[in-house]
């Protein structure tokens, strides 16, 4: 179905739980644990949505939403255990499409994946011209 980047530490259970229900669901998902690494994969090789991690190594998770959201309307998840309203509103004023907080229900993380993925392409389908009014403008 989608590839997905999840960017979070390989050691959290959750994390585990949470890849093998993506999976199930269609997803093909790659996992990196480290908020550099993943700003470099988003921007070179963009999966179709990223859920990510606030705490990471080398550059925080906001970090990487703010050089993404600088360049891109790529599709992220916030998943974290900061769960403060500051917080939470910091990660949405950012640009986040959705934030999580830990403990979450992978189930419904697995939901609400799905569900950013189908506003996200019926966002990029309104915003291309149809055929007919490309055909008819040619005239």
């Amino acid at each position: 179905m989608a590839r997905i980047l999840l960017v979070e530490d390989a050691r959290h259970s959750s994390a585990a739980v949470l890849h093998g229900l993506l999976h199930d669901a269609g997803h093909e998902v790659e996992q990196i644990a480290d908020g550099a690494a993943a700003l470099e994969r988003i921007l070179h090789a963009p999966p179709a949505l990223t859920l990510l991690e606030v705490a990471l190594p080398r550059i925080d998770g906001l970090q990487v939403l703010e050089a993404v959201r600088s360049l891109s309307d790529h599709p992220i998840i916030m998943l974290t255990a900061r769960t403060r309203e500051a917080a939470r509103l910091r990660g949405l004023d950012l640009g986040a499409d959705d934030y999580v907080c830990k403990p979450f229900s992978p189930r419904e993380v697995v939901a609400r994946v799905n569900t950013v993925l189908r506003r996200h392409a019926q966002r990029r389908h309104a915003a291309r011209p149809s055929a007919a009014v490309a055909f008819a403008e040619a005239d």
